[in-house]
């Protein structure tokens, strides 16, 4: 029986990298493709160059192509010669603050780049499982409609049919997004679109706070990442409006990798996930502040900002119910003390390296 093949675009972002190595102990031979433009969105302090280091040393016969998915006729050679039995698609332009500033790069990358790898998809391979990595922002600020009560530490729901948490049916219509979340959205209905129209088992996981120890966090993208690097490197955290009660669902990017492969085995067709922490991985800034402090022993260094981000969640958390109903096999195994553990462990040899280079 010939080797199985996985297609990962986007493969040295968090879980570009962490899906590519579970594939790769799955038995799966990985391909890769990233052009290391989160170094352009986010400058040098985006820079993925060590996670390629690290796929080249724990991935065996590893394969690399420095492919920008906006280049329509390579990526459309590559496709038709590796034939991948999977299609893990996680490129994007992922912060919806830097959006504003390069709108057609944005959206060349997020929309058309996902066209671009769907209709390669469809002409070589549309038998196989297409996995798309979406955003909870396709949602826009509409959550921020639903009725909300105010405690000590964060915002939560006060409406009862919001208990378990946003579901797949919450509409993304007829909202502010910013621009990143609008990119996101024309990828998110095309995933949907090339399922249903064409009939290839499609599915966008609509992501919430994506995290994990190999997480290159930067202030426009990466929260909890980026909230404990802060407090290691005593740098200044800048908490923007709601009184830093927002809420936000963390997800360990093994979780998302494991969730993966439970829609390669049972693929479905066009489907749609909320693929977050849920509502027991929630925590808002002043909680992650008043956890990274207790398990670092170093005061969080924090500025506020009156003004929030334009299209910001105040309470955010997936309703994991679908997920579960669908793949029973599959739950969150990471709980938010283990996420934020792992986090602080990876940070600190990563700073410690940089100051004995």
């Amino acid at each position: 029986m010939p080797a199985r093949t996985a297609l990962v675009t986007g493969s040295c972002g968090l879980i570009g990298s962490e899906i590519s190595v579970f594939l790769a102990r799955q038995g799966f031979h990985v391909t890769g493709i990233d052009s290391n433009h989160r170094a352009v969105f986010f400058g040098p302090e985006g820079d993925t160059s060590w996670v390629l280091e690290r796929l080249r040393r724990e991935i065996p016969g590893y394969r690399h192509e420095a492919l920008d998915i906006r280049d329509r006729d390579r990526l459309l050679l590559v496709v038709e010669e590796l034939r991948p039995h999977l299609i893990v698609h996680t490129a994007a332009q992922p912060s919806h603050d830097r959006a504003a500033a390069i709108p057609f790069l944005d959206f060349e990358v997020n929309a058309v780049g996902t066209l671009n790898m769907l209709e390669a998809a469809r002409r070589s391979c549309p038998e196989a499982p297409f996995i798309h990595m979406s955003t909870n922002k396709v949602y826009g600020d509409r959550p921020n409609t639903i009725a909300l009560r105010e405690l000590d530490t964060r915002w939560d729901y006060a409406d009862p049919a919001f208990e378990n948490g946003i579901p797949e049916d919450f509409s993304i219509d007829q909202s502010k997004h910013s621009l990143f979340g609008a990119s996101k959205v024309a990828g998110d209905v095309m995933v949907q679109e090339y399922g249903r129209y064409f009939n290839m088992p499609t599915c966008c996981l609509r992501g919430g706070c994506l995290t994990g120890p190999n997480h290159s966090g930067v202030e426009l993208h990466g929260f909890l990442s980026y909230l404990i690097k802060c407090n290691l490197d005593g740098r200044e955290y800048k908490v923007y409006g709601y009184k830093g009660k927002q809420v936000r669902d963390n997800i360990h990017s093994e979780d998302v990798a494991r969730f993966m492969m439970e829609f390669w085995k049972s693929p479905r067709i066009a489907e749609v996930y909320n693929l977050g922490g849920g509502k027991g991985n929630a925590c808002s800034i002043l909680e992650a502040f008043q956890k990274v402090e207790k398990l670092t022993g170093r005061p969080m260094h924090w500025r506020y900002v009156e003004e929030n981000r334009i299209g910001d969640h105040i309470c955010y958390y997936s309703d994991l119910r679908k997920m579960k109903a669908h793949f029973p096999a599959w739950d969150i195994s990471k709980p938010l003390d283990t996420i934020f553990r792992e986090i602080a462990e990876s940070w600190l040899q990563r700073l410690a390296e940089k100051t004995t280079a």
